[in-house]
């Protein structure tokens, strides 16, 4: 069975990368106390999390895989537990068949009784191949019970390893999550007030990994659950819903859906934090109840750019994007967004993990 002590490289690495995104401070190198700040770390805590996400669920497969082999161990001791249970059976056989034999005499007491040399030796030989027996029986029942203590030791090994293993990832992957909760909040707080002044200080500039999007158009969020649909009715509204609404956590990096140039970028009223994009055609996208924008009026953006970060400013009752698709920059001429963007090839489903 495969030494429990032999952990597979690429837990060590886990561990050690995990470690590494779990101890940095929440403000390292991005400027701790501005609102550019706070949206960096929020996106790089994000990072973080996600990554601490995959790397949690390798350690998962890789204590799956551990927990295995602890339950063929279990197997194979409860075989050789049978194989010891046996062979402690033979021996007690053996003493019996000595015992009733005369195995056991002396041999003094054998050359006395015995009639002649024939029957001397021929007890002789009988006592050679039973001693012969005994000794075999009871070195197999030595190894099978040194094999047997090893193989337990081995198992226990290997469970206490899946359990330390489990633990480690899952306290740091629960550290990222609190750091993250605390950016998340702090970031709404800011926006909060900047949404109740009116202003919205200027873009904060994200660092965007660099992706490949190879697509006209996407999806605004990458990873969403779908709650208020176009056209709902609700206290909320003043008539109908005007949107789709992208359930996501404060701080969610907003995408352009796609190319063209910024009109509009708002800070207050029922919207809170806004961005209005203008497209080839005269089309325009709104993305609205933000924490941050990372664009200024004016700006040209590509297919998938930041242009913000989600939160839950304005007329709002939780963390999500509203996003609409109007035929004008203004409001009052919105359209259904999801079979809009069907039609450019996004096809947005209820639950998007």
């Amino acid at each position: 069975m495969p030494s429990a002590r032999r952990r597979p490289p690429i837990v060590a690495l886990l561990l050690c990368a995990l470690a590494v995104l779990a101890a940095r401070p929440d403000g390292q190198g991005d400027g701790a106390g501005s609102g550019a700040g706070v949206s960096a770390r929020v996106v790089r805590l994000y990072q973080e999390a996600a990554v601490a996400s995959r790397q949690y669920e390798a350690g998962r497969r890789e204590a799956g895989a551990q927990w295995g082999e602890a339950r063929r161990a279990e197997r194979l001791l409860v075989r050789e537990r049978r194989q010891v249970a046996v062979l402690h059976a033979d021996l007690g056989r053996i003493a019996r068949a000595q015992y009733r034999t005369g195995g056991g005499l002396p041999l003094t007491a054998q050359i006395l009784l015995a009639d002649g040399p024939d029957e001397l030796m021929r007890g002789q030989h009988v006592f050679s191949q039973t001693d012969l027996a005994v000794s075999n029986a009871l070195g197999r029942s030595r190894r099978a019970e040194a094999r047997l203590a090893a193989d337990e030791a081995k198992a226990e090994t290997a469970r206490q390893a899946a359990r330390m293993r489990t633990t480690r990832l899952a306290g740091l992957k629960k550290d990222i999550a609190r750091k993250l909760e605390a950016a998340r909040e702090e970031l709404q707080r800011r926006a909060d007030a900047s949404a109740a002044a009116g202003t919205c200080g200027g873009a904060v500039r994200l660092h965007q990994p660099r992706t490949h999007v190879g697509r006209a158009w996407v999806a605004p969020v990458e990873t969403y659950t779908l709650s208020a649909g176009f056209g709902s009715g609700g206290a909320r509204w003043a008539h109908r819903h005007t949107g789709q609404d992208f359930a996501v956590p404060i701080g969610t990096p907003v995408r352009a859906v796609g190319a063209g140039r910024v009109v509009k970028v708002s800070c207050g009223g029922p919207f809170g934090m806004e961005v209005v994009i203008r497209h080839s055609g005269g089309t325009c996208t709104q993305y609205a109840h933000l924490a941050a924008v990372a664009v200024d009026e004016g700006d040209q953006v590509t297919t998938g750019r930041w242009i913000g970060q989600s939160g839950t400013t304005g007329n709002s009752t939780g963390p999500h994007l509203h996003f609409e698709v109007r035929r004008t920059q203004e409001a009052g001429s919105a359209v259904d967004p999801v079979p809009w963007l069907a039609r450019h090839g996004v096809k947005v489903r209820p639950d998007r993990p």
